[in-house]
């Protein structure tokens, strides 16, 4: 039961905090409940049911003791990557990679933690609206409402990314191959005009204060990037990033220094995410030395 039904709550957990070490510790003590329930002979009809509820409630609270924390957070918050296999089936690999983007994942922070767990619960994993209702202790027809208030919130700010997952990928190819050969015009032909450049660091001072604006500003800041990925003997990687196309930035013994996604539309990337935090991608690789590599920085963006 634990490998049958683990993927679908670290699913759940995953997209409502956006932290891969606390959904699997969500869903670690969503089991040792579950483990509890049954020894005091408690009787559980669907233990998918039981689970998925003790999940999404626990993520519910933690998410409501997060939210000050992430009003406190210095710099730009992204979620923690999550390197991802690309799906041989073309419209499963579309639905995941739509709904655990870290462009969808910041944008359901405008959602309060209900709101968060009533949209998932019913957008992505088609639950029934009396289940989620029993999930989240609402109303049938508060549910409801919470749902379309959600829909209507992320609608009008969802993001759209190109569907051809070969573009894309050759998009990132080219965009990787200018920044190692330092090919500035490369680099800017694959900018959108209004793109946008976020790098979380979390108070570090590797990250960024505030995203960067415009193809101008951008290819300035990624050709920084590039002289640093050059002087420093770098590599970068391609790797599958929450269902987008990214890359690991390597040490050459293979400690990993950052991640490093894109979202593409219209044949141009839109945006570019950069996690340097190391607290976010301890979870992925052993991390380099940051003050080794760049010096020391102060404690702040």
């Amino acid at each position: 039961m634990y490998d049958e039904l683990r993927p679908l709550l670290f699913s759940i957990a995953y997209r409502m905090v956006g932290s891969v070490s606390d959904a699997e510790d969500i869903v670690q003590e969503a089991y040792l409940r579950y483990h509890r329930a049954t020894q005091d002979g408690t009787r559980i009809d669907s233990p998918k049911a039981y689970l998925s509820t003790i999940a999404t409630r626990l993520a519910v609270d933690h998410l409501r003791l997060a939210r000050v924390r992430r009003e406190q957070y210095i710099g730009p918050w992204l979620p923690e990557p999550l390197l991802t296999d690309p799906a041989p089936d073309a419209a499963q690999h579309a639905e995941t990679a739509d709904s655990m983007s870290m462009a969808f994942l910041v944008l359901l922070e405008s959602l309060s933690p209900v709101e968060r767990a009533v949209f998932l619960l019913r957008e992505v994993f088609d639950y029934p609206y009396h289940e989620i209702a029993r999930i989240v202790d609402k109303t049938e027809e508060n549910c409801r409402q919470l749902a379309v208030r959600a829909r209507r919130r992320i609608a009008e700010r969802r993001p759209r990314f190109d569907a051809d997952r070969r573009q894309r990928d050759e998009l990132m190819r080219r965009f990787l191959a200018a920044c190692e050969e330092g090919d500035v015009d490369g680099l800017v032909r694959l900018l959108a005009e209004d793109v946008v450049f976020y790098g979380d660091g979390g108070g570090t001072g590797f990250g960024l204060p505030n995203p960067v604006h415009g193809r101008g500003r951008v290819s300035r800041l990624l050709q920084g990037f590039m002289r640093q990925v050059n002087q420093a003997g770098l590599t970068l990687v391609p790797v599958e990033v929450n269902g987008q196309p990214g890359a690991q930035c390597l040490t050459g013994d293979g400690r990993l220094v950052n991640v490093i996604s894109i979202d593409v539309g219209d044949g141009l990337i839109q945006t570019v995410r950069s996690v340097i935090n190391p607290a976010k991608l301890r979870h992925l690789a052993p991390l380099a030395d940051l003050p080794a590599l760049y010096g020391e920085r102060p404690a702040r963006d």
